[in-house]
Formats: structure tokens, C-alpha cells, sequence
């Protein structure tokens, strides 16, 4: 059985780069540009790991967060929060968000590739 992995991010450019990484991991990806759409993904592919950019168009991440945690069967999915804004308090927020972890940005793809796959193994 494949991993998928939910890519929620609202920048096509760095969605592309996530696509690319984990597609050639052999990840199956999932792709959500805004928060309503990331909700909806989670529902109907169940996904093995989530990766969720913080600043949205619609939903913040946080919040996006929270309302997975309150359905039963996505509670124990990991999320990783990932932001360009990293601020004294943004991981403990993120943390009380119900996220797993926490990344700022710029990312290296090698490693978040590697803590993904620390997380979903």
C-alpha cells in the first residue's frame, strides 16, 4: 500500500516542489491550495500524513488543524505545520493546534522528506 501524503499549500511553485519530492519518493500526493479544500481531501483520502502551510487564503492552517482533530477518524493523523512566518510561540501554537511538528520555511526538502518518513514508518 502506497503513503499518501496531504500537500495543503496555497503557492503552486512550492506545491510543484512537494509534488515532485514525495511523488519520487513514492508517495501518492494530495494537493489542497486553501483550508475548506484540505478539510474536504482529509475526509475522502484519509491520508497518512499531512503537511500544512500555516498562512492560507481562506482557513488558517491552525484552525485547519483543529477541526481535523475533532474528527474521529483523522484525530491520529500526523500534521507537520509548515510557515514562513516563524515567530517566538509559533511552534507551541501550532503544537496546541494539534500539529505533530513544526517547520519554517525555507524548507529543505531532503529533510522534511526524511522527518515525513520518520513520522509515517
Amino acid at each position: 500500500m502506497s503513503r499518501r501524503i496531504l500537500i495543503v499549500e496555497d503557492q503552486e511553485d512550492n506545491r510543484r516542489i512537494l509534488r515532485d519530492t514525495f511523488g519520487r519518493a513514492g508517495f501518492e500526493v494530495i494537493e489542497a491550495a486553501g483550508g475548506e479544500a484540505a478539510l474536504r481531501r482529509a475526509r475522502e483520502e484519509s491520508p497518512h500524513i499531512i503537511l500544512m502551510d500555516v498562512q492560507l487564503p481562506d482557513i488558517d492552517g491552525y484552525s485547519v488543524a483543529r477541526r481535523i482533530r475533532e474528527v474521529p477518524s483523522l484525530r491520529e493523523i500526523p500534521i507537520i505545520a509548515v510557515t514562513s512566518f516563524a515567530f517566538t510561540g509559533d511552534e507551541e501554537r501550532a503544537r496546541e493546534a494539534g500539529c505533530t511538528a513544526y517547520v519554517a520555511k525555507p524548507i529543505s526538502p531532503r529533510r522534511l522528506l526524511q522527518q515525513v518518513i520518520d513520522l509515517v514508518d
